[in-house]
């Protein structure tokens, strides 16, 4: 043998070739099991939003049906007669309670019925205290209104410059009309309020007789100047 150490490298390397081979007979269906997981979370995951996209398109079109009918009872019973589930429910409930003043009960009970219903996302049980709460107006007395806005003007909340809004009403219906100024103003320099809300509540300072001071909220972007 001519070349010693070139039979040893042939040899050592046949050994290594054996022992993978004898490795991979004996865990290789490890990584078979890790590349079908792969794949089947892949194709659950595909599955998965193109169900949700069907059951929202599926919910869509029934809501869009439900609507372009004539009469209110008609639009009623057809909303209710949708399946829906998750906050699909809470849309639902907001729509029955979109006519308060053809069905005025109705829509109360609907806007309870949500605010109650602790599996919907807070923001929807939210609103629905609000609307409700607009909704009732004197019907409910001024301490019952203050108590279920209250929770909703804490900060973080997403309604929260909405619900102070309409703390600043029931102020000004309480004939505190100084508070109910200052309640608004301070409004006007809240870094959350919206415009419209900024508005409203300068539009209301005006008519109350209160100084209106210069917003140090966000304002719109001017548009640019096209020429």
């Amino acid at each position: 043998m001519s070349n010693p150490d070139s039979f040893i490298d042939e040899v050592t390397e046949e050994v290594r070739r054996d022992r993978l081979f004898a490795m991979f007979r004996k865990y290789g269906w490890i990584g078979v099991l890790i590349v079908v997981f792969i794949v089947g979370g892949a194709a659950f995951n595909e599955w998965r939003k193109a169900a949700a996209a069907s059951r929202a398109e599926v919910f869509g079109d029934a809501v869009l049906d439900a609507l372009d009918l004539g009469g209110v009872e008609e639009r009623r019973t057809a909303l209710g007669a949708i399946k829906a589930d998750g906050d699909q429910k809470a849309v639902l409930q907001l729509l029955l309670a979109s006519d308060p003043d053809t069905d005025r009960a109705a829509t109360l009970e609907a806007l309870q019925a949500l605010a109650d219903d602790a599996s919907q996302p807070q923001s929807y049980r939210d609103l629905a205290v609000l609307r409700r709460v607009m909704v009732l107006g004197a019907e409910a007395s001024v301490s019952e209104r203050r108590a279920a806005l209250d929770p909703i003007a804490a900060a973080g909340r997403p309604f929260r410059t909405l619900a102070l809004e309409q703390l600043a009403y029931l102020t000004l219906e309480e004939g505190k009309t100084d508070e109910a100024v200052a309640a608004l103003q301070a409004l006007m320099q809240d870094q959350e309020a919206p415009a419209g809300l900024r508005s409203r509540a300068e539009q209301m300072i005006v008519a109350l007789g209160g100084e209106v001071a210069p917003s140090t909220a966000p304002q719109p972007a001017a548009p640019a100047d096209a020429g």
